[in-house]
């Protein structure tokens, strides 16, 4: 990470924000009124179409409430004088984000404003990527919106999509204000013209505007104050209107979510870093960190610059430290054992796109979810909308995609596991953004679907537990079946031949009346493994799983074969010692990388060089041959009966000198 992106971090984290912004006369003042006034906050997002007339409705929000410091407005209309030019109320907006770009900000533009009955803070989401870019930190995080149209342009595609994005996130406390009304002689012809389309429009979505404000930005007619322009309008101001919203109570109740931002050591703390998205974080709370699924106690709970609490309520930046020092670094969600999130690679999600580029079926992009960033890839497509028409899109299959400006429901698939909630359950850990290269391209939020969920006691194991003995002995089956249960454990590259080999030693087994089964390393990854990526962790994991399966096949009396590329010797170790004692088989498929490549039907190699598959083994990651093999198969000299064969062999030879008759 960028140095100055860490400072940046470390100065939010420890709400940094409002010292720094202190020095600046504008947010002191403000800071001022917000200590003064009632507590009472509502984060709102204005969002319309370019030249609509957003930044002139901020000026004037700034100006009719009486929230611009002392002198600031008479400073601006001198300066547009000594230049020769109109003042215009956007240029408020402008001098203020300057002076707020000045300063230390956090990752969204926010700028207060007040009223006699509470605070607000605008999150400034400039255009269509800044909206979505902004889902996991401010955008979403706004409670209402106000949604911009131009009276004289009329509805737009823009307006459309602002819309259906607003309806994406959940905003559901909406008002719609059509701004230059003076170009159009405030016609309530033309006002009730657009709200009557719009509005159907909206409710095609699903949602229902809470009003339409008739105003002129520029003259600020409706906005602080009725205009007498519109003696036909009797309805509130757009200040009236904000103040009808409601504040929703802070996600408190909801189970604990604690993304980590970053670590710091100071002095021998160490301290994990973040914001609480979500309920209540306590010392002496018993953490579970996802995906690492690593467990610890909450020591301290550390603020800059604070009173001392022993608890952390939703919205609050904080650090804290752990009784047990385990490793935790940035991208961990915790959570309390008794309530985790989902942990898995593969979810149901509603997105919106705005690359340039399509979303493309078989291209890996990045995934980010709070703090976490993860290589993901479309695994489905369900439905594709474009955003505009709301019309469904038919496609077939060989060109799965997802184009600029339409909305999917698809399935998304993480290289490694991800830790989430649906966006119903927790908004925070339940919204993402997906970036191809460097650009944030698209987002959305993830659906209810059937996912299987860590219970709380999965972590414990219990002291009641007994391992349970049957009266039937591994002797008594193999005397009955003529043959022994087996592991044999074939390693080895992609591509050197693993699943051929055992898929014809099953067949030749079952020919001479043996009992076998197969384990494939991709078809126990859409099973029992599916949760797993490709991580070396994860690796460890999905190897550990397969061999407690074998060994049951195994002590069932089956000779089991498995075909996993299980690139680590210690994991195959791990195997061996599960396995019953002088039953692991370890069959080393031995091919030149070279040979696997051109033997590569899956074109997994040429992916991999081409960086679009990473970790992968013998490209990316590396491979252990093992030291201590039973077998090894030269498989660029041996064919696929010889190698069968020589399995074969070392099987026989295992049972006579076992005395059993293979």
């Amino acid at each position: 990470m960028p140095r100055t992106t860490t400072i940046f971090n470390a100065f939010n984290v420890f709400n940094a924000f409002n010292v720094f912004n202190a020095f600046n006369v504008f947010n002191a003042f403000n800071l001022f009124n917000a200590l003064s006034m009632q507590n009472e906050q509502l984060k709102i997002v204005i969002v319309g179409h370019v030249d609509h007339g957003k930044s002139t409705l901020v000026g004037r929000l700034f100006h009719d409430t009486g929230t611009l410091p002392e002198g600031k407005l008479e400073q601006l209309q001198k300066i547009a004088e000594r230049r020769g030019v109109p003042f215009e109320w956007a240029n408020l907006m402008d001098a203020l984000q300057s002076e707020r770009d000045q300063n230390i900000t956090i990752d969204t533009a926010q700028i207060w404003f007040h009223t006699a009955k509470r605070q607000y803070v605008i999150i400034d989401a400039p255009g269509h990527k800044e909206f979505l870019k902004n889902m996991i930190t401010g955008a979403a995080n706004a409670e209402a919106a106000l949604l911009l149209i131009d009276a004289q342009e009329g509805i737009q595609e823009q307006s459309r999509r602002h819309g259906y994005l607003l309806n994406l996130l959940g905003i559901r406390q909406i008002a719609v204000v059509v701004n230059k009304m003076d170009l159009q002689d405030y016609s309530q012809e033309r006002f009730q013209e657009i709200e009557a389309g719009y509005r159907e429009f909206l409710r095609s979505l699903g949602l229902e505007p809470k009003i339409f404000v008739p105003i002129s930005a520029k003259n600020g007619d409706n906005i602080a104050t009725a205009s007498p322009k519109m003696t036909w309008w009797k309805g509130p101001t757009v200040v009236e209107t904000l103040d009808q919203f409601v504040v929703s109570e802070r996600p408190n109740d909801q189970p604990l979510r604690f993304p980590i931002q970053d670590v710091y050591r100071f002095d021998e703390r160490r301290i994990l870093a973040g914001r609480v998205e979500s309920g209540t974080l306590r010392v002496g709370d018993r953490l579970l960190f996802s995906p690492s699924n690593k467990v610890s106690t909450v020591k301290t709970i550390e603020r800059w610059s604070a009173a001392p609490r022993d608890f952390a309520i939703a919205g609050e930046s904080i650090g804290i430290t752990l009784t047990e020092q385990i490793f935790v670094e940035r991208g961990a969600v915790a959570a309390l054992e008794t309530a985790p999130p989902y942990e898995l690679t593969r979810f149901k999600a509603r997105l919106f796109w705005l690359g340039r580029a399509p979303f493309k079926k078989g291209k890996t992009y990045k995934l980010k979810l709070a703090t976490q960033e993860v290589p993901c890839e479309i695994e489905k497509i369900d439905k594709i909308i474009d955003a505009s028409t709301l019309q469904a899109l038919a496609r077939d299959e060989g060109d799965a995609h997802v184009g600029r400006h339409e909305v999917a429901e698809l399935y998304i698939r993480t290289k490694k596991p991800i830790a989430f909630d649906t966006h119903s359950e927790i908004i925070a850990t339940g919204r993402f953004v997906i970036v191809d290269g460097f650009d944030v391209s698209g987002g959305g939020i993830i659906v209810d679907d059937s996912y299987p969920r860590r219970t709380s006691d999965a972590l414990h194991k219990s002291k009641n537990i007994f391992w349970s003995e049957g009266k039937i002995t591994a002797q008594h089956r193999a005397n009955r079946n003529g043959h022994s249960g087996f592991v044999v454990w074939l390693t080895g590259l992609s591509g050197a031949g693993k699943s051929t080999i055992a898929t014809e030693l099953d067949r030749e087994l079952f020919l001479l009346g043996k009992h076998s089964f197969m384990l494939d390393g991709d078809n126990m990854r859409h099973g029992l493994c599916a949760d797993l990526g490709f991580s070396p962790e994860d690796r460890k994991e999905n190897i550990r799983r397969v061999g407690e399966v074998a060994k049951l096949f195994a002590e069932a009396g089956v000779i089991c074969i498995t075909a996993f590329i299980s690139p680590y010797r210690e994991d195959r170790e791990l195997v061996r010692k599960i396995a019953p004692p002088g039953k692991f088989v370890e069959v080393y498929v031995n091919a030149p990388l070279e040979v696997c490549e051109k033997r590569d039907t899956k074109g997994l190699y040429a992916k991999a060089r081409a960086q679009q598959i990473k970790e992968f083994t013998g490209i990316s990651a590396p491979y252990e041959t093992p030291l201590k093999a039973e077998i090894e198969l030269n498989t660029d000299k041996l064919t696929v009966a010889e190698s069968v064969a020589k399995i074969l062999e070392y099987l026989e030879l295992q049972e006579i000198q076992a005395g059993i008759s293979v």
